[in-house]
């Protein structure tokens, strides 16, 4: 998704009872045996059945988080580090709050960039890293990769634990024929160089696909890859990945193939599923009727043993007023319902009883990113380190310290307005789900009622990012501070949000 667009095919507190599991299995079990006729004995059965079904589903509620960090610090969830921003944190700010403060276990890159590279030096956090689509041609020639290698690689590991390298991004959607001729004997020269630099066996080769790599993906079971690539280029690209030990990785967005009518379809909601009616199968999730896709078209050119990696899924928090489904509350379903899919170990029909590597897009919101508002908009954090919403990922010592992320609408306090806080202060900050039309009037209401708004005007400390949540944000700070620092001063008729992080950056000091 980050160098060209997409060509997506849409697939159509419970209180704590003072009893152990192991007790109530063992009552279950005695009042079982104590029933002696066979219609007691069948009913006790049946009791015991639904009694051990729900302890399971009980115990796996209460580990599913445990299992999530689990599985995570194993290092299969990891997210692209995307750059087009200016206003994101130093690299070594942003390693050091992944490694301490979240359960991330792997990044992404969309080149090697040698300032990150370093940041996450001796941190644990598994790197993947790019080379652009434009360097493809020239990486054919040996010597061209030995030196990419050698400015690229060699420098950094194993300080830095670079686990992959990715050449190009989604390259047979690009339609160029030179990039996608080039493709194969690309990757099989840089593994060349690896291996001549002995890192072959620590350093994987792969390549990222968009789903336009197929021809059709419904039903999941029918899928093919496309007419004239499946042979040419995907079939020795499938059998260089077997060779090399390496994963297929996709870049499947529910997002884009989305209807309303399929939305909770694509978000893991309840919903009456779709139905392969060559398989069998009804799907109740988008996303594993994607996967298994795929792996309908790998198994036809007779490779259903490769692994695949999801190199790329999201859902953006925002986005044009005509998408359908766009908003912190549908982001936050979608990529923490994945996150507990993914690492659940249940696969999905076709690939049975496995977890899946996945990275999410995106890190950060990235406020120079071209096209529509949602590209701007699939981060899980702000540039200040701030979650965008709650999805899990953070560790619980960095959920106490950080201001409440998105949950959904919570009701306007009645009543007095409470007095303003002792402890420590407070700035006030526009809500995640408030639209720019409210936060616009809340920065005419301010200037208006002549603050000081010099800071959010051209060539003033806040005008970057020239955004109206950014300045809005700025005003709306002003006016709480000047006025009491009571929470209703901070309303903004329910667009308004207190934090006790600083959301000072740069020049631009929120006093």
């Amino acid at each position: 998704m980050y160098y060209q667009e997409h060509t997506i095919l849409p697939n159509r507190k419970a209180k704590h009872q003072n009893v152990t599991s192991s007790a109530m299995a063992n009552a279950t079990l005695n009042s079982l045996f104590s029933l002696s006729s066979p219609m007691a004995s069948s009913f006790a059965l049946s009791r015991l059945l639904r009694a051990y079904t729900s302890i399971a589903v009980t115990l796996l509620l209460l580990l599913l988080p445990t299992l999530l960090q689990m599985q995570a610090k194993g290092g299969s969830i990891g997210v692209n580090y995307g750059t087009l921003a200016d206003n994101l944190p130093l690299p070594s700010k942003v390693a050091e709050f992944l490694l301490d403060s979240t359960i991330i276990g792997r990044i992404r890159l969309f080149d090697a960039n040698p300032d990150i590279l370093r940041a996450f030096a001796h941190t644990r956090i598994s790197v993947t890293i790019t080379v652009p689509n434009d360097q493809i041609p020239r990486l054919v020639k040996p010597n061209f990769a030995e030196e990419w290698i050698k400015f690229n690689v060699q420098p950094y590991v194993p300080a830095t634990d670079i686990i992959r390298i990715l050449v190009g991004n989604e390259v047979l959607s690009t339609a160029n024929k030179m990039l996608i001729a080039n493709l194969v004997p690309a990757m099989q020269s840089l593994h060349t160089a690896l291996s001549e630099a002995s890192l072959n066996s620590r350093i994987q080769v792969s390549t990222p696909h968009s789903l336009g790599i197929l021809s059709n993906s419904s039903p999941p079971s029918t899928a093919r890859f496309r007419q004239g690539y499946d042979t040419h280029v995907i079939k020795p690209m499938l059998s260089f990945l077997k060779e090399t030990n390496s994963p297929l990785m996709v870049n499947p967005y529910p997002f884009f193939g989305t209807t309303a009518e399929t939305l909770d379809y694509a978000l893991f909601r309840p919903n009456p599923g779709v139905y392969d009616s060559d398989s069998g199968i009804l799907y109740t999730n988008m996303l594993d009727a994607q996967l298994d896709a795929v792996y309908s078209a790998m198994k036809s050119l007779g490779f259903a043993d490769l692994d695949i990696v999801i190199a790329e899924t999201g859902w953006p928090s925002k986005g044009d007023p005509a998408q359908i489904g766009v908003g912190p509350k549908e982001a936050a379903d979608y990529n923490g319902n994945l996150l507990r899919h993914v690492v659940s170990g249940v696969g999905t029909p076709l690939m049975p009883n496995r977890t899946f590597e996945t990275y999410i897009f995106a890190l950060f919101n990235e406020d120079l990113k071209p096209g529509p508002v949602g590209e701007r908009n699939f981060g899980l954090f702000e540039p200040d380190l701030n979650p965008v919403y709650e999805i899990g990922i953070l560790r619980p010592t960095a959920q106490s310290s950080t201001p409440r992320a998105h949950h959904g609408p919570e009701p306007t306090p009645k009543g007095p307005s409470p007095s303003p806080v002792a402890d420590g202060k407070r700035w006030c900050l526009p809500k995640t789900e408030a639209d720019s039309e409210a936060l616009q009037r809340n920065i005419d209401y301010v200037c208006g009622l002549g603050f000081d708004c010099g800071p959010i005007q051209a060539n003033g400390p806040c005008f970057l990012p020239n955004t109206v949540r950014a300045h809005a944000a700025y005003v709306m700070n002003a006016y709480f501070q000047a006025i009491d620092g009571n929470d209703s001063d901070c309303d903004f008729q329910q667009t308004g949000d207190l934090t006790t992080v600083d959301p000072s950056y740069g020049k631009c000091k929120y006093w």
